[in-house]
C-alpha cells in the first residue's frame, strides 16, 4: 500500500482519466474515488480499466449498497467516514481491505473484533491528530492507522515519522497542480 491515500472526488466521469493521470505522473499509484457523487462506481470502473497497476478504491462507504457497487466496479479497497459491520462482514468475506473510520477506544475495539486493525482516524485534526493516535497506541499496539483530515505539507512528515501510521489520506494534494503536488509529497515520503 502506499504512504498517501489521494482522496478523490469524481464529479464528472470525463475527469476521471486527466486526474489520475496526474496523479501517476507525479509518482502516486494510489487513489480512493468517494462515493459522494453519482457517478464514483462509473469513475471506479474507468479508473480500473484505464489505470490496471493503480491502487484504485472506493471510499465514503456509508452503507452495504455502495460496497457492493464498488466492489462490481472494481475497486481494490474499501474505506468508511466510520465502522459499518456490514460493509466489514462483506470485504472479508470478498478478501477486500475495509478501513474503517474509527475515533474512539469502543470503535477500534469493534473494529478489532471484526478482524480489522487497519482503521482510517477520521477526521484526525478535529478528534486530536498525532497526540491522539499516539495515546490511542498504547492500549491497541496493534493497530495500523490512516489519518485523514488535516493533515498536508506541513505536517506530513510529522505523522509518517510514528510507526503506528499505516499510511495518511486525504485530498490536500488535489488542489491546484496535482502532478506538482504529488512530486512535493514524495519528496517528504522518501525522506
Amino acid at each position: 500500500m502506499d504512504k498517501v491515500i489521494p482522496v478523490v472526488v469524481i464529479k464528472d466521469v470525463k475527469d476521471t482519466v486527466p486526474t489520475l493521470k496526474a496523479l501517476k505522473d507525479g509518482g502516486i499509484n494510489c487513489a480512493e474515488i468517494t462515493f459522494r457523487t453519482a457517478c464514483a462506481a462509473e469513475a471506479i470502473s474507468l479508473a480500473v480499466r484505464e489505470f490496471p497497476d493503480m491502487n484504485v478504491g472506493a471510499g465514503t462507504i456509508i452503507n452495504l449498497d455502495q460496497a457492493k457497487s464498488a466492489l462490481k466496479a472494481g475497486a481494490k479497497f474499501l474505506v468508511s467516514p466510520g465502522l459499518n459491520v456490514d460493509v466489514a462482514k462483506y470485504a472479508k468475506k470478498k478478501g477486500v481491505a475495509y478501513y474503517p473510520g474509527c475515533v474512539t477506544p469502543t470503535e477500534i475495539m469493534c473494529a478489532l473484533e471484526l478482524g480489522i486493525d487497519v482503521i482510517k482516524f477520521f477526521p484526525a485534526n478535529v478528534y486530536g491528530g498525532l497526540k491522539a493516535l499516539k495515546a490511542l497506541s498504547g492500549p491497541f499496539p496493534q493497530v495500523k492507522f490512516i489519518p485523514t483530515g488535516g493533515v498536508d505539507l506541513t505536517n506530513l512528515a510529522e505523522f509518517l515519522e510514528f510507526d503506528k501510521i499505516f499510511a495518511v489520506g486525504g485530498s490536500f494534494m488535489m488542489k491546484g497542480d496535482i502532478r506538482k503536488n504529488c512530486e512535493e509529497i514524495l519528496k517528504i515520503v522518501n525522506k
